[in-house]
């Protein structure tokens, strides 16, 4: 059997309508509302732990037009205002170093002045987020919400829903073993989801629970995949 290479880490590509909602319907329909421009609010500041889906937000409204992406270590380059841009998501401020701080506050006041509109991130709330209280302040001018991650049955059933629009059966201890001997956040999970499909049909096996040990232990070849 031939050896296969599998890329867990690859990045899938975001979009809202993937967004596993759970306790988030009103932050989903707000994101909806920014995509197209018509949020009464111009600015929106989320926070939650880390997988929860913050950057699955930012990416996927990344891909609506007229909107740019900015990571915390981005260039001075992408902190500058463009009249072109109506969008703008600023992503993990938590780790944006001083001068990054000093960009953000400017870009903020521009985004303001010119009724554009931007949707920043962090892993707590804009109070207690360790960057300087001038920045804090302009993250908290618009709405803020706490992204609530999945309860473990709701990410079963996004899996199983998920398998099962690609005509993917799987044994029924699938899941519960792979939330307990994987990453738990939905990026990771889904991602996994999709390398099983592959594991599957190029080894011509059913997705069980051993097929699903093979995998894991290809992944890493450390790991307990005992019970």
């Amino acid at each position: 059997m031939k050896q296969l290479v599998l890329d867990l880490g690859a990045e899938q590509a975001h979009s809202l309508d993937t967004f596993e909602v759970g306790q988030n319907a009103e932050l989903a329909h707000l994101m909806h509302q920014f995509a197209e421009r018509r949020s009464r609010e111009h600015f929106a500041y989320l926070w939650g732990e880390t997988g929860a889906g913050k950057t699955h937000l930012l990416q996927a409204l990344a891909a609506t037009p007229c909107s740019r992406y900015i990571a915390c270590d981005a260039p001075e380059s992408e902190f500058t205002y463009a009249p072109e841009t109506t969008l703008y998501l600023l992503d993990d401020c938590e780790k944006l170093s001083p001068q990054a701080q000093i960009d953000a506050f400017a870009l903020f006041n521009q985004i303001r002045e010119h009724g554009a509109y931007m949707v920043s991130t962090g892993p707590v709330p804009p109070v207690v987020l360790p960057v300087r209280e001038d920045l804090r302040t302009r993250m908290g001018w618009g709405l803020i919400y706490q992204i609530h991650g999945l309860a473990d049955e709701q990410k079963i059933a996004a899996l199983t829903h998920a398998a099962e629009a690609r005509g993917l059966t799987l044994s029924a201890s699938v899941l519960p073993y792979l939330l307990s001997h994987f990453k738990r956040d939905m990026r990771s999970l889904s991602t996994m989801l999709d390398a099983l499909d592959q594991y599957s049909l190029e080894t011509q096996r059913p997705v069980t629970l051993p097929l699903l040990r093979d995998l894991l232990l290809q992944a890493n070849p450390q790991a307990d995949t005992k019970e």
